[in-house]
Order: structure tokens, then C-alpha cells, then sequence
């Protein structure tokens, strides 16, 4: 009973005091409970606000703690102001301004909706509004795939395009530049001079001397003629024995020698026709000569063949005159020029490729005929043609075409025809202007996105009604 009257008074107390302070105009201040504005924070340093400790979106007005016992963290007017100092991003488009056209698949699959959705993993559906999907052709990506996916453009431009043709080939004698020596009728080898295969001779050396019975009786005739005192004074009479002469080959110097000795001779000096190397020897001292029997072959090596073996997609570059540069394995670093002189009609079945004869001067005589080769071949000309990098352009085989870049992450496919490729470039003949920008990386990953694009509108067409 004592406990209920002492609290009473109490509470009696109490009342009266408020009613002093009231009567007196002092107004009681606000309990910690009422949210303090951040105007009077500021001033007084208060915080405005307790966060979770964790950082998770918790918000108390008052002091809190977590279930594990842990103080919420003030956050006082100057730190929670931070956000308000950096620039406002730019007001972008809000999404209930914009109408929805479909809900595609968040993980890229060719499915839409009309009506908001989940697949089979519990993923809501993207909304894509009007103006997300361009109506034209034309592919258009944020700038930020962009950036993941390194699309760089470069304008279409004028260059010389050169490129070089590398083909194998071997070295073969000049057949014009190869001399034989037979006899052309039956003769006796009576002594070789010391000449054997692979030696170097020159033009009017000595080689063999030969006996030969038809070549001794002409001379015998033609001396009869030019000594008899009926015809000798008429030329005419001594043409036919002197023609016999050269019929059978007699060499020049020997002819000259009778008609200045007026001598029968036993036997005749054969001399080299040219310099050359002698390929083959087949005179042998004391042996009889068939005619026909051929005794020396001789070849000129001062210049020479480079047989180029070209691939057929090529030869529609080749032409008669064009400079060709030869480099032999047996001599690195060292290059010998020449030019093409023939093509030759006629292409390989069994490797599709087609023969050039391309001449080569070798007054060292350091290109042997059986030789490997390697020729470079330049084709293309100095004047400059609209051009984009080879990377820009992408070929399915039947067609060719490019990504014109439109600006703000529009990208136009366009079809085009293609000319000669060379340096890294490709000649663009039709479908894009100079100056126009063309997508030259990650165009493939472009043309797949184009892909998805085309298969998801064309889902969407086919899901109105």
C-alpha cells in the first residue's frame, strides 16, 4: 500500500513541473526519437543517420544495433553531402516515357515475349523499347560494348597497291646459246686437244683435227677449179667446189687456208664455234666418225633461264616484261635481276601451276643450269585506288562485304566488289565512298551481334498479332 501512494505522488509531481514550465513559456526540447534535417546537423555536427555496419541498405533514424550486437554507424551530414558535390549525370530517358516493344532472352537466345517473362533459370526477360532496335539495316551497339569488344573503325583511302608474287623455279641454259659439233660425213679423229667436259673455251679455240675422205676430194676439186688456167680467171666456175666445202662444214679458216696455199690438205683443225663451257666431249683420239657423230657440245653460261613455276590464281598478274628478281639458295644475299620473256601456253595437271622463262644475265657465270631458284615477281601499279584494310573486309566466298561505321554506335553491313590485294590492303571497286569509316577489328563479332539482331526481330514480327 505504502509503494502505490509513493507513486502516485510521484507522478503528481511530475505533472506539476510540466505545468510550471509551461506557465512559465519554456517549451520541453524534442526527444533523440524526431529525424534531425541535415541544415541543423550540419550546425551542430549531429548525425542525420545510422547505416548498417555491413554496408547493406539498413537505414535507422535513431541508434541501433545489429542482432549480433553490433552499433549502426553514424553518418553525419559533411559524408552523406559527397554525392552531392560531383557533376549530375546526364537525365537520361526514363523508362516509362518509352514504349516496351518486346521482352528478349537474357542470355541471347533467339526467344521473345510480348509480356514480361522468366526462362527456365528464373531470369526476367530484357525489355527492349522503341528506338533500342533500329528499323534499317544498320546494327547498333552501346558504347560500351563497343569498348569490351575493340571495334575500331578507319576511313577508306586512296593507296598504291603493290604486292609480291614468290614462286620456285630452276636455272636452265639459253637454248640459243648451245653449239654442237658433228661431222657430216664419215671422218677419222686423228687428235683431241686437251679439252675435256666442264672446261672453259673461247671462240676459234683449237679442239680436234679430223681427217675426212669427202672433205679432202672437195678441197681437191675446188683447188682444180681456181687452178685451171680455162676457168680460173671466172669466179663462177669455182662457186659449186667451194659450196661442196661449206656443205660438209669445213671451217672457214680451213677454206681460206686453200684458197691461199692452193694445198691439198691431209687433215682439218676443228675450232671452237663460241666461249662456253663444254658440257659434253665425245671426240676420242684415233676413232671413226658416222655422220652425225656428234664430238663437242658447247654451252654459253654469260646469260641464262630462271624457269619460274607460277600458281595458277596468279598468272592473271603476270605479263611479258615484267621484272622478276632471283635469288639462288647456293648464294644468300645475292640477287640477280632479269626479266619475264615468255610464258608458256600451258599449265601443269598435276600441280596447277604454270611456267615463266624469265632471262638472267650471269657474266660471272655463277648460275648453273639445274640450279634452285627463288623469284619475286612485284605486280600492281603506282597509281593509288580506294582501298581498305584486308581486316575490314569479310569474305563467305560469294560475296564480300564491309561495316560502314554511321556514328553513335550505328553500324551499316554493305556489300562491295573487290579488286587486287596487296601490303595489307584490298581495292574497293564498289559500295563504299572515300573517307567513309569501315569497321577493320572485331568485325566478326559485329556481323555475329547483326546476326542476333536480324533473328530477334524477326522473332518479334512473327509474335504480333
Amino acid at each position: 500500500m505504502n509503494r502505490i501512494v509513493l507513486a502516485c505522488t510521484g507522478v503528481a509531481l511530475i505533472a506539476a513541473a510540466g505545468a510550471g514550465l509551461v506557465a512559465a513559456g519554456i517549451t520541453p526540447t524534442a526527444r533523440a526519437i524526431a529525424i534531425v534535417s541535415p541544415a541543423a546537423a550540419a550546425e551542430h555536427d549531429a548525425p542525420i543517420y545510422y547505416q548498417d555496419p555491413d554496408g547493406k541498405p539498413d537505414y535507422s533514424p535513431t541508434p541501433k544495433r545489429t542482432a549480433d550486437g553490433r552499433d549502426y554507424i553514424a553518418v553525419r551530414a559533411d559524408a552523406d553531402s559527397v554525392s552531392d558535390k560531383t557533376p549530375a549525370p546526364a537525365a537520361m530517358p526514363r523508362a516509362a516515357d518509352r514504349k516496351i516493344k518486346f521482352y528478349r532472352n537474357p542470355m541471347g537466345l533467339p526467344d521473345t515475349s510480348p509480356v514480361p517473362k522468366k526462362d527456365s533459370m528464373g531470369m526476367d526477360y530484357i525489355a527492349v523499347f522503341d528506338g533500342d532496335e533500329p528499323d534499317d539495316d544498320t546494327v547498333k551497339l552501346s558504347p560500351g560494348k563497343i569498348q569490351r569488344s575493340g571495334v575500331k573503325s578507319e576511313p577508306a583511302a586512296r593507296r598504291a597497291i603493290r604486292t609480291v608474287i614468290r614462286a620456285p623455279g630452276t636455272v636452265q641454259l639459253d637454248e640459243r646459246r648451245i653449239s654442237v659439233i658433228a661431222m657430216r660425213s664419215e671422218s677419222f679423229v686423228l687428235n683431241v686437244a686437251n679439252v675435256t667436259t666442264g672446261s672453259h673455251v673461247t671462240k676459234g679455240q683449237r679442239l680436234m683435227e679430223v681427217y675426212s675422205p669427202a672433205i679432202a676430194s672437195a678441197a681437191a676439186e675446188y683447188i682444180a677449179t681456181i687452178n685451171s688456167k680455162t676457168t680460173a680467171g671466172d669466179g663462177l666456175y669455182g662457186r659449186g667446189s667451194r659450196q661442196r666445202l661449206i656443205n660438209l662444214d669445213m671451217p672457214d679458216a680451213a677454206i681460206a687456208a686453200i684458197e691461199k696455199t692452193r694445198n691439198v690438205p691431209t687433215s682439218v683443225e676443228w675450232d671452237s664455234p663460241r666461249d662456253g663451257i663444254v658440257l659434253e666431249r665425245g671426240a676420242i683420239e684415233g676413232m671413226r666418225v658416222q655422220p652425225g657423230g656428234v664430238l663437242f657440245r658447247i654451252a654459253d653460261h654469260s646469260v641464262v633461264w630462271a624457269l619460274i613455276d607460277v600458281a595458277e590464281r596468279d598468272l592473271g598478274a603476270i605479263a611479258i616484261g615484267q621484272a622478276a628478281t632471283v635469288r639462288a639458295r647456293s648464294f644468300p644475299g645475292r640477287d640477280f635481276t632479269g626479266k619475264i620473256e615468255v610464258v608458256y601456253p600451258e599449265i601443269s595437271k598435276e600441280t596447277r601451276t604454270a611456267r615463266l622463262r624469265v632471262a638472267l644475265p650471269n657474266p660471272e657465270e655463277l648460275l648453273l643450269h639445274d640450279m634452285y631458284v627463288d623469284a619475286e615477281i612485284t605486280i600492281g601499279s603506282d597509281a593509288p585506288v580506294l582501298s581498305v584494310p584486308e581486316s575490314a573486309v569479310m569474305d563467305t566466298g560469294s560475296r564480300q562485304a564491309v561495316f560502314v561505321d554511321k556514328g553513335q554506335g550505328r553500324l551499316e553491313p554493305r556489300a562491295v566488289k573487290v579488286g587486287q590485294r596487296g601490303d595489307g590492303y584490298v581495292e574497293i571497286r564498289q559500295g563504299v565512298a572515300e573517307g567513309e569509316p569501315v569497321v577493320v577489328s572485331a568485325n566478326f563479332l559485329v556481323d555475329a551481334e547483326s546476326n542476333l539482331k536480324a533473328a530477334l526481330k524477326g522473332f518479334s514480327e512473327g509474335a504480333k498479332p
